[in-house]
């Protein structure tokens, strides 16, 4: 019995287990088939301690070329200089401004025929970044130009940013400026300034001087400059000096001194002298004198006066440009023209009426009735222009006005009232200068 149990529990012996292999220190337990005590992070961690270790791959990807497509090409070269001769001023800045090179001719040629202030500033911008900037001759045009746009602000940054500043004719278009735009004193302060560098006055820098006499309304400054002319500067005054002084005495209602200046002249007063004594005694109101004055033109010139009493004829057709819309209409009296005009003028003549408006029918010289003169001056081309500026452009939008004559008293005082009425700035410029009419008053302070 004892021997058959030792003999059985040698056949059911349980086998020795199998050493096991040595781990490699590469090996990394699968983390989904045992527990691990470590934290998230080291197992991350350690997930990418082993993507470090991959080796990297083959074949890297291509990098996509940009698309070019929507740049645009550079400009072909083209001959500015021959578009400048045709008078393609502004397709020319066009070609300039996409970055085709100008030479100083171009610039030149350029300052010279452009007329229109947005073009003339985005020619200053290119003017800067050329290597022309600083030329003397280039930056006077500039300022000239500005003059001519009626933006003294920008012309005076250009003037004093400029190093050489001994040409007159710059001083004169800087003078000449301030004293259309109504301010004379600023035209004269430049003037002393002008002096102060020890530049000398010539005829034509008087001639100005006089003009800014003449919108300051100061009699004895003007009389002074007059004088210091032979005087200091020995400048001989011509006929134009002499009709500044006119001008200057009066405007400030001095009359008779006017007529005893003009008596003592040392040569025969012209028909332009003695027209501007009769017009500031009509202004000022002094028939006798102007009735006067009038009877000594035509012993001058029989055949104007005659003119002036024939009825419905004109001595010079009075025509008005009106600026808008990048376009120029112009108008004429006596021109038709569309019905709506007319009828938005004869509503803003009755809204005249109501706020004060009495029509100055001495400024029609036909021999005609009180109404029909009174129907005449209702119709003159620069109200046309005015009435049609206004059903023609946005509220508020300033109107500019360039007339080929004169404006009379009687629409002088008109545009005065309408500026009030329809509440905005209305700018004449007659052949003597810029008249801006703004609620209910004009720059020129009524007289011109």
């Amino acid at each position: 019995m004892a021997s058959s149990l030792s003999s059985l529990q040698f056949k059911f012996r349980i086998p020795k287990q199998p050493e096991p292999k040595p781990k490699s220190p590469f090996h990394f337990p699968n983390p989904t088939l045992c527990t691990s005590s470590r934290n998230d992070s080291t197992t991350r961690t350690t997930t990418t301690t082993t993507n470090r270790r991959r080796n990297p791959p083959t074949n890297r990807p291509t990098l996509r070329k940009e698309n070019n497509s929507n740049q645009k090409p550079s400009p072909p070269d083209t001959n500015l200089t021959s578009l400048c001769k045709n008078g393609l001023i502004k397709q020319t800045i066009d070609l300039m401004s996409q970055g085709v090179p100008a030479e100083y001719d171009v610039f030149d040629v350029v300052l010279d025929s452009c007329n229109d202030l947005e073009l003339t500033k985005k020619v200053q911008q290119l003017l800067i970044r050329s290597p022309f900037y600083g030329d003397t001759k280039l930056n006077s045009k500039l300022v000239s130009l500005y003059v001519k746009c009626n933006s003294m602000r920008d012309a005076r940054r250009v003037f004093d940013r400029m190093r050489e500043r001994k040409n007159l004719t710059l001083w004169h278009s800087m003078i000449n400026g301030y004293v259309n735009n109504k301010e004379a004193n600023v035209g004269l302060l430049l003037f002393d300034q002008m002096k102060d560098l020890g530049l000398t006055p010539n005829e034509e820098t008087f001639r100005l001087v006089l003009l800014a006499c003449v919108g300051m309304d100061s009699v004895q400054e003007c009389l002074l400059h007059f004088r210091s002319m032979r005087d200091k500067y020995n400048v001989d005054p011509k006929i134009e000096h002499y009709l500044g002084v006119v001008d200057v005495l009066g405007n400030a209602g001095h009359l008779n001194e006017a007529m005893e200046f003009i008596e003592n002249m040392p040569f025969e007063p012209t028909v332009e002298i003695w027209e501007s004594l009769m017009n500031f005694a009509r202004i000022h109101g002094d028939i006798e004198l102007e009735d006067h004055v009038e009877e000594l033109l035509a012993s001058f010139q029989p055949s104007m006066v005659l003119v002036d009493k024939l009825p419905l004829i004109w001595k010079q057709s009075a025509s008005n440009m009106l600026e808008g819309k990048n376009k120029v209409n112009e108008y004429r009296n006596p021109d038709p023209y569309k019905e709506d005009v007319y009828k938005n003028l004869n509503g803003l003549n009755g809204q005249m009426r109501d706020a004060g408006y009495v029509p100055d029918t001495r400024y029609v010289l036909h021999d005609i009735d009180q109404e029909a003169k009174e129907q005449a001056l209702m119709y003159h081309s620069e109200r046309l222009a005015i009435a049609y500026g206004l059903i023609s452009t946005p509220a508020r939008t300033t109107l500019r006005i360039i007339k080929n004559l004169r404006i009379c008293g009687d629409c002088h005082n008109a545009i005065k009232i309408m500026s009030k009425i329809v509440g905005r700035e209305l700018i004449v410029r007659d052949n003597k200068r810029f008249h801006h009419f703004k609620d209910g008053k004009c720059s020129c302070g009524d007289y011109w």
